[in-house]
Order: C-alpha cells, then sequence, then structure tokens
C-alpha cells in the first residue's frame, strides 16, 4: 500500500447521508462529495451513518433509506469504494445504535438507563442481538454503543445513555452488548452479527457540574475504581473496538493520552481490537500541540486507529515527512482497520448478501420496556388499579404522546408507530371501565390554562393516572453543533446530549398540575418518563402511588398500562439514585465511608435509593451464610400473589489499606416467588482485594443493606489475588 492509500484508511471523515440523493423514481444516486471523498485517498476507510436518520442529518422518510432498500443503498456506495480503490479495499459502514439501530424503521430500544433498570442482563442481551441482526441486514457493519459512562451527576444531559451510577452493575450490562451484538468469541463475525464500538473511554460522565465536555477532576483511584470496571469487562468478552472519550484524565483528552489508550488498554489489558476517536475530538487537540497536523500525530501516538470526522488525520502524510509519526506505527493502525474488515469478511464477499430483516423488534422492546418500570411507592395499595375503579382520568403531558418516549439518538417514525400511556389503559382496562383524557400542561413552561380540564376530570374519577416527565426529541428547528449535539435546547427538550440542567426540575406548569389533582382527594397514581432523575418530591409526599418508567421507547405505554393494571407485576429497580433536589448532590450511594452527614436545611440522602423498587407483593430475607465460596440467602414471599424481586449483594470493606466506600456491589439475581415460597439464592463470594476483609450484605436496595441487614464477615486469603 502507498502512504496515502495507508492514510485513507485511517480517515472516517466523510457524513454518510451526504454520500447519496435520492432520485425522482424512488432510487438513490451517489454523489460529488462521496466522489472527490474516496478520490481523495483512492478509497474509503470507514463512512460514518450512511443511514443515519433524524433531525441534525436531516434524513427521514422523504429522503432516506428505509428498511427495504437501506441494504442496496449501502451494496451501491460499496461498490463504489471498492472501484475507487487499486487494491479493491472496502469501507467499513459504521452506524449510530444506542438503543437500537438509529435508521428509518430501526426497532427503538428503551434507553439504557431503563435496560439498567431491568436488572437483567440476559433480556438485554436479546435485545442487542435483534439490533445487530437489524443493522447487518441494511448493510451495515459496525455498532457505536452507549455503555462505559457511568451517571454520577445526573444534571449531565447524556445521563439516559448511561446504565446507572454503579460501575459492577455497568460491566454486568456491557458484557450482554457484546455477546449480544457479536455473538461468540471468534475469528469472524456471523452474517447476522456486528462488531461493538464501546463508547466513551473514559471518565466522560465525570465532567464538573454534570457539563457535557466540561474538564473532569479524576484521580486514578477513582477512575479505575469507577469508571474503568465496565470498559475492562468489555475488553474481556471480546468486544472489537473502543471509542476515545472528549474529556481529559489528569489534563490529557483520552484521544491524545498514550497512558490510556496503550499502556493501559492494549500493555496491560491485551486489547488488540480497533481505537477510535470520538466526533472532532483529534482535532481539539491541536489546543495543545498548536496545529491540527502534529494533533493527529499526537493522537496516533497515542494509539487512536480511526478517526471521526477529523481533519488532523487527513495530514497523516506530512506528519510521517515532519518526523511526528513513525510509519511503523501508521502500519499498525492500518493493520487493525483492515482485520477488522477482513472479520467482518468483507474482502471474501465484497458484495455479501445482507441476511433478512429480522422480525420480533416490537416484541422485544416492550419486553425491556416492561422490565423497566419501577414502582417507587405505594400507598394504601392504590395500584394495581382496583377491580372497584370504573372511572380512570389519564392526565398530563406525557399521557397521550410516544414522541417523546424515546431517547436522543433516535430516527423518526412512522406515523402511527407505538403506544402512549393512554393508549395502552384503554386497550387492556377491563371493559367497562370508562377512561377520559386531558393533558392538563405541556412539558415546560408555565401555561396553566389546560388545568381546569385536567381536575375536573380527575375529580370526576375514581383514579388519577398522572402522566409528567421531559423530552430528548429533537426537532427540525434545533441547532446543532459540528458532532450533532444539541446548541441550544428547543421548547421541550430537557435531556439529551447538549441538553444539561443546572436544576433538575420538570417545567413549572408539571408541578401546578401535580398539585391541583392530588387537592381533589383522588387517589392519584403519577408516572415519570424521562431520561435522568428528576426531582419531583412532591410526587412522593402528595400521590398514592408514584413510579418511572425513564424513556421506555415506542411502545412503553402499553408497558406502563400493563403494570398500573396489574398484568404483569413492577419489577424494576433503580439503577441510579433519585435526589431531592439538584442542591443535595451528589447522591449516588457507593460513596467514600467519611462522615456523610446532612445540611442544616435538609437531608443529604437521595429520596430513593440505588436498588429500590417495590412488588406488589412484600418479601424478606434471612441473614447471609458464608458456604465455602459462595454466599447464600433465603429470601421469601410474605405477601398474597406472585412477585419477582432482586437480591442484591454488597461488600463493605472492614480492613483496606486505603479509605473505602460505604457499599460495593458485587452481585444480583432476580427471583420469582410464589406466595409463601421461600427460595435460597446463591451468589459466588464476591471478589476483592489479598487480605482485605469485608462483610457481605443481601438485601433489596444499597440503603437496605447499609442500614438493617445482617452481615457475614471474612477475609481474602493473601496469597490469592481476588
Amino acid at each position: 500500500m502507498t502512504l496515502r492509500e495507508k492514510i485513507g484508511q485511517l480517515n472516517q471523515r466523510m457524513y454518510g447521508w451526504n454520500a447519496y440523493r435520492r432520485t425522482p423514481d424512488g432510487g438513490f444516486q451517489l454523489t460529488e462529495a462521496l466522489y472527490a471523498e474516496t478520490d481523495r485517498f483512492e478509497g474509503l476507510g470507514a463512512l460514518y451513518g450512511l443511514q443515519r436518520a433524524d433531525a441534525w442529518s436531516g434524513v427521514d422518510h422523504t429522503n432516506g433509506p428505509g428498511a427495504e432498500d437501506g441494504a442496496a443503498l449501502a451494496e451501491l456506495v460499496q461498490r463504489h469504494v471498492v472501484e475507487r480503490s487499486r487494491l479493491g479495499i472496502p469501507a467499513l459502514f459504521v452506524e449510530e445504535v444506542p438503543h437500537g439501530h438509529m435508521a428509518l424503521d430501526g426497532t427503538v430500544l428503551p434507553v439504557n438507563l431503563a435496560v439498567g433498570a431491568t436488572w437483567d442482563p440476559q433480556l438485554y442481551e436479546c435485545a442487542a442481538a435483534t439490533a445487530a441482526a437489524e443493522l447487518r441486514a441494511r448493510g451495515g457493519h459496525v455498532a457505536l454503543v452507549s455503555a462505559l459512562d457511568i451517571a454520577r451527576d445526573p444534571r449531565w444531559g447524556r445521563t439516559e445513555e448511561c446504565f446507572g451510577e454503579d460501575p459492577y452493575l455497568a460491566a454486568c450490562f456491557t458484557e450482554a452488548v457484546v455477546r449480544g451484538m457479536q455473538g461468540e468469541p471468534g475469528e469472524y463475525f456471523a452474517a447476522d452479527k456486528a462488531p461493538v464500538v464501546l463508547k466513551h473511554f473514559a471518565g466522560q460522565a465525570a465532567t464538573i457540574g454534570g457539563r457535557n465536555s466540561a474538564e473532569s477532576e479524576l484521580g486514578l483511584r477513582e477512575l479505575h475504581e469507577i469508571h474503568l470496571p465496565a470498559a475492562r469487562a468489555g475488553v474481556r468478552a471480546g468486544a472489537a473496538a473502543v471509542m476515545a472519550a472528549y474529556n481529559e484524565v489528569d489534563g490529557m483528552p483520552c484521544a491524545g493520552n498514550r497512558a490510556l489508550l496503550t499502556e493501559l488498554l492494549r500493555d496491560r489489558w491485551g486489547f488488540e481490537g480497533l481505537v477510535m476517536a470520538d466526533g472532532l475530538a483529534v482535532d481539539r487537540l491541536a489546543r495543545i500541540t498548536g496545529d491540527k497536523v502534529s494533533a493527529g500525530a499526537l493522537a496516533l501516538n497515542a494509539g487512536v486507529d480511526l478517526s471521526l470526522w477529523d481533519e488532523g488525520f487527513t495530514h497523516l502524510e506530512e506528519a510521517v515527512e515532519r518526523g511526528l509519526v513513525a510509519e511503523d506505527a501508521l502500519d499498525t493502525a492500518v493493520a487493525r482497520v483492515l482485520r477488522l474488515k477482513f472479520r467482518l469478511g468483507l474482502f471474501d464477499r465484497q458484495g455479501p448478501t445482507p441476511p433478512p430483516f429480522p422480525a420480533g423488534g416490537r416484541e422485544v422492546s416492550t419486553r425491556v420496556a416492561r422490565g423497566a418500570v419501577t414502582l417507587l411507592h405505594n400507598d394504601g395499595g392504590v395500584l394495581p388499579v382496583p377491580a372497584a375503579v370504573f372511572r380512570i382520568a389519564v392526565l398530563g403531558p406525557q399521557s397521550a404522546t410516544t414522541a417523546h418516549q424515546s431517547g436522543d439518538y433516535t430516527a423518526p417514525q412512522r406515523p402511527g408507530t407505538g403506544t402512549s400511556v393512554l393508549d395502552g389503559l384503554r386497550r387492556l382496562a377491563p371493559p367497562g371501565v370508562d377512561i377520559r383524557h386531558a393533558p392538563g400542561c405541556a412539558l415546560t413552561g408555565d401555561d396553566l390554562s389546560g388545568i381546569p380540564e385536567a381536575v375536573a376530570a380527575a375529580a370526576a374519577s375514581d383514579l388519577a393516572v398522572l402522566v409528567l416527565g421531559g423530552s430528548s426529541a429533537r426537532t427540525p428547528d434545533t441547532e446543532f453543533d459540528a458532532n450533532g449535539a444539541a446548541r441550544s435546547a428547543v421548547s421541550h427538550m430537557t435531556c439529551g446530549e447538549g441538553a444539561d440542567l443546572a436544576g433538575l426540575r420538570l417545567g413549572r406548569a408539571q408541578y401546578a398540575l401535580l398539585d391541583a389533582v392530588t387537592a381533589t382527594g383522588t387517589p392519584t397514581a403519577v408516572v415519570v418518563v424521562q431520561g435522568r432523575p428528576h426531582a419531583v418530591p412532591e410526587a412522593a409526599d402528595r400521590a398514592g402511588a408514584l413510579l418511572t418508567a425513564w424513556y421506555p421507547g415506542p411502545w412503553g405505554g402499553e408497558a406502563i398500562a400493563e403494570v398500573l393494571l396489574g398484568h404483569t407485576d413492577p419489577t424494576g429497580r433503580l439503577s441510579v439514585s433519585v435526589p431531592r433536589s439538584a442542591d443535595r448532590l451528589p447522591v449516588y450511594y457507593n460513596h467514600k465511608e467519611t462522615e456523610y452527614g446532612g445540611y442544616v436545611d435538609g437531608s443529604a440522602e437521595p429520596l430513593y435509593g440505588f436498588g429500590h423498587g417495590l412488588s406488589y407483593t412484600s418479601f424478606t430475607y434471612g441473614p447471609p451464610r458464608l458456604d465455602g465460596d459462595t454466599v447464600r440467602v433465603d429470601v421469601t414471599n410474605t405477601g398474597q400473589r406472585y412477585g419477582r424481586t432482586v437480591a442484591q449483594l454488597y461488600i463493605r470493606r472492614l480492613r483496606t489499606p486505603v479509605w473505602p466506600r460505604a457499599l460495593e456491589l458485587r452481585g444480583f439475581r432476580a427471583v420469582g416467588l410464589a406466595p409463601g415460597e421461600t427460595r435460597t439464592v446463591v451468589f459466588s463470594r464476591p471478589a476483592t482485594d489479598a487480605g482485605t476483609t469485608v462483610e457481605a450484605r443481601v438485601a433489596e436496595s444499597a440503603r437496605a443493606a447499609l442500614t438493617a441487614v445482617p452481615t457475614q464477615s471474612f477475609t481474602a486469603p493473601d496469597e490469592t489475588p481476588l
């Protein structure tokens, strides 16, 4: 390969939606922009977002590829790339798959924060497999998947992309997404499996103030204990690639951080896959180096193999000539890109026949949404909806819409796609139940004009279901940065990339609606549809029941209705603590075990803690028992109906060389029990540092484990590095 051809393999410069245009007859034609890009380096290393559809790309059902013609578009582009390449090298087609393939007709899954609330990695593995199959059926190759960010400050707009606040839980789901999307480890990927790029590596959620891309103040212990375990789990599971994050670690941005990308990731962990930079992250290094040529050299020498939209990597030939980059370092990066193409079979079958578009996406999405619905409190048996209820008022700005049930990075949906809470209740409620509706107010703003209608509906009903929440939905009038983040939030937008909040309150009118509805005296169940844990202590104080469904995806309304009506038991558990207000942050459970006192003017404790979630029945836990290499605990259903609980194993370090955390999750098991049934739940003895003495605690939540659970102590043997 010539130097120019090698450099071309390391560039992912083009936005994929600029590579094609719809023709009047409904087909596609390639653009001059694609011709220029492939001529520049005699081919194309990778192409980002060929099938991406959203407000930023401007792609919708009028001009973009759907499930029926996405593969044909991919084949058209690939044929052109191969023809332009002297050596016939195909391109990698890289696509966003944060919660399903971000393309027209792609199955939209609940966001990661909802996935984490299921505490069910096996379920998520199935969902990830469906997403990979859809991607490959449309001719895509590589999936960009959010997995590594840990939610430590819910003001951050991208909190919805996190599995939760705990590194162990995030590691379990990261392993699941790698297994689900990539399949069994092997030299080649199956036709319905896709290599995963895990993002973001590392510590991107640790920026100060919850502000996107702000500086971070990460010590090495915090980095290794909290922000690296998920990445370590992904690497061990065989992840094909990771994405270097925007943030810096100890002053050096991740895309230029050799200590992170080479010394840790490759030398210590043995990672042999690809490292991709986040969008325009290489060019940002010019603030350090002084120009984009040396910025590209810094990133390549640090361990980045593939750029994303940057100019810096296009100047690598000059960097080699100036002695900033050794050509053998360039060769190493090129080899990693080519190896991934070989593993996908692109050289063996330069026009491979994609597998059929899989069925069952809606069912999988609904199953995940159902598992994520979390009951936070239920006073006086308000839920499930009693048989004596004949009139239900369905109220609130989230009650009759599906547009705001999905998170950021969601493609436009066809009309009629999805089920709102109102739709779900009307379909599933018993015959004869009168269901009336009034939105009451908008998601944002302080317009109170719709509240009287909602109050009248609530007062005339036996039960009010009040559906509140936020939105990450982008619209064509959203202003975007060059990397696709929202520059300024549109009127309804309260979450997503670029939508960081100083406070955690919902729109002001929603609190007025909540006050007015609960003041009628009608029993009220509040459902919050959200992409971050908003502060709604008023609902905890005044509503008879409170649930969170996060962003449950298009069919989340059906899942919520099933739980409200008691067709299914609420099985979700919090993967992130819910604060009382933004001025009480941080509230994550695994803080250092110092004197964690309150404030003079209020409690420092969360409103609801990590792991919390109620069932329609009740459970008791016996004391944990250390039995050889296992910890055992008896769990009993003490209620009147079947239910599922999640037994959570925590450790508390008693003797340790450094200051310990209050608690650390080290295992969890879901168990379904009939009334009166007892079952013994078995955990492997939790691993810890050699010679460290710990207590093992098993409970339904971190707060319960910390305050009122019998413990079992043990010491890890000095000679066994656990």
